[in-house]
């Protein structure tokens, strides 16, 4: 165990640990996630897209729309196979795993 929570990457949501020392601490963890970074910068700065709007496809918003439904329909599926049985560890962790999915697929 660390002295330090991990930090997530700020292109890939990576976790990582921080670097200890003086300095300005580390947004990325590597290289190639800090590249990847300035170069969606740049291209937003060239579309004139502020920092919280986002360039996607209709195919990959397909896709995550596919995904979320398969993660709804599972939720559905799990829920309704779910006795309540306090003494049973494996069914409490299994309803923590069931609300964080709900929350994930709220519209």
């Amino acid at each position: 165990m660390t002295l330090f929570d991990p930090v997530r990457c700020r292109w890939c949501g990576r976790g990582f640990e921080p670097s200890p020392g003086p300095g300005r601490p580390r947004e990325f963890c590597k290289r190639s996630c800090r590249q990847r970074d300035y170069e969606a910068r740049r291209r937003a700065a060239e579309r004139g897209l502020d920092e919280d709007e986002l360039i996607l496809t209709r195919s990959e918003l397909n896709e995550l729309r596919d995904r979320l439904y398969v993660l709804a329909e599972t939720v559905k599926d799990v829920e309704a196979d779910l006795t309540d049985d306090p003494a049973d560890d494996e069914r409490r962790l299994l309803n923590v795993l069931l609300y964080a999915a709900k929350q994930a697929t709220l519209t």
